[in-house]
């Protein structure tokens, strides 16, 4: 069921995300000490933020203040938090997050409605894919969402292609939830072991931690790569542990919904302010309806662009594009700004390439060098050049790319300590 207020007019979306965010300021005002002592030093009187347009008058939050004053931003007393979580720690060190019964309420109805918009429903069986321990909150949203909405769980976990396999078989789950990369293994697998993937009845996917679109939501490589082989439905999803929201696709494909009960968007330039309807920018946000750590004008450092035109879904709220890339992964080579995200599908591009790694370095003259490991089947030089004309052609540039073995790139990508697949290592001097 799509909640009513994202049915709604954006007029009354407006008004209501104002409603909300005045409750949030005197909220945070009161009991947020990182925030009562930003308002106070910055001169801020919050009872005159009264517009969305007002919130360019509020200083922005950024994941240097999560880490440096961490436990400042709560605003309830330690005995109130239910559950603590941690950010992946992808761009520096990890912060914790507390969750108080409330807290956890909201994220399991978060995950309700963007399963729902998946096309996930009551009666379901879904198959976890992903993690639930060390503190990671995306795995627990799952679980809380999918049980609030009387689906079944199967809680395998990552990894392991045999394992998923035998839950696959035995308890036939219509949905999965995992890292897309991770659905080629199964396909490999299934293929090696003569299980008819096609005939396994999963009907979708909701897919996190990669992109699967292109700008113009035109499937990427890799989702082509999967859909091609596996007549299943994909769905991106896009969330953080500090947002605890998501924005999942419907089954339009053409961005992930807005929820604008929980959470108010913003898209800036380099100077804070927003950006003009279309253009792209860093996706910046504030939290509605959290207990324990709200935030105000959090910036990401992701790199996004809002869709605002109606969905024949229903939806009238704003949709979040494909992630272009990380700010402080944006590299700039031989005159070109570049994303690991356009490297990756590059890459993905060639089914010669069994594995790789993406390495930044600064060189003598200061600037980016860009360094891609790769395993294949059969190293050659001509294999070489069709890969560089091929980055020529798609990105403008070729990086310096080298061969290697699955054996030293793999325990380098799935690093027991990461909760994703690393692909992409920044040894910069001083990262942007």
């Amino acid at each position: 069921m799509i909640p009513k207020i994202e049915t709604a007019t954006l007029a009354e979306i407006k008004a209501f995300q104002e409603r909300k965010l005045l409750e949030l300021l005197d909220y945070v005002n009161q009991n947020s000490p990182f925030y009562k002592t930003l308002f106070e030093k910055e001169n801020i009187d919050v009872s005159k933020i009264k517009t969305l347009e007002d919130l360019q008058f509020l200083p922005v939050t950024t994941k240097e203040d999560l880490q440096k004053h961490n436990d400042d931003f709560l605003c309830v007393p330690a005995n109130k938090i239910i559950d603590y979580a941690t950010t992946s720690g992808t761009l520096g060190k990890p912060v914790t997050f507390g969750l108080t019964d409330k807290d956890l309420d909201r994220l399991a109805y978060n995950e309700a409605i963007s399963f729902d918009c998946a096309g996930i429903k009551e009666g379901d069986i879904v198959q976890l894919m992903t993690t639930i321990d060390r503190r990671f909150m995306a795995g627990l949203a799952y679980f809380l969402g999918l049980r609030k909405m009387k689906v079944g769980v199967i809680r395998v976990g990552a990894g392991i292609p045999e394992l998923q396999w035998d839950s696959i078989l035995k308890y036939k789950p219509n949905y999965l939830i995992t890292v897309p990369s991770f659905l080629l293994k199964l396909i490999e697998y299934a293929e090696a072991h003569n299980i008819d993937y096609n005939k396994s009845g999963i009907k979708g996917a909701v897919c996190i931690g990669e992109s699967l679109r292109n700008q113009d939501f035109s499937m990427n490589t890799l989702s082509k790569k999967i859909t091609e082989k596996w007549n299943i439905k994909l769905y991106s999803t896009y969330a953080s542990t500090e947002m605890s929201t998501a924005f999942t696709e419907c089954e339009h494909s053409i961005g992930g919904h807005h929820h604008p009960e929980l959470i108010i968007l913003e898209v800036l330039d380099e100077n804070n302010k927003p950006v003009k309807n279309g253009e792209s920018g860093e996706l910046t946000f504030t939290t509605l309806g959290i207990e324990a750590m709200p935030l105000v004008r959090f910036k990401t450092g992701d790199i996004v662009q809002l869709h605002n035109e109606p969905c024949a879904c229903g939806r009238n709220t704003l949709r979040v594009g494909p992630v272009i890339g990380r700010k402080q992964q944006m590299i700039k080579y031989k005159g070109t700004t570049l994303y690991p995200p356009a490297m990756n599908d590059v890459l993905n591009n060639f089914l010669t390439i069994e594995s790789h790694i993406i390495e930044i370095s600064t060189n003598n003259l200061g600037t980016d060098e860009i360094l891609i490991k790769i395993a294949v089947n059969q190293p050659s030089e001509t294999f070489l050049q069709e890969l560089k004309d091929h980055f020529r052609a798609k990105l403008r540039v070729s990086p310096k790319i080298e061969f290697t073995t699955k054996e030293i790139l793999n325990p380098l990508i799935y690093n027991p300590m990461s909760r994703k697949p690393i692909h992409f290592f920044d040894n910069r001097i001083n990262t942007l």
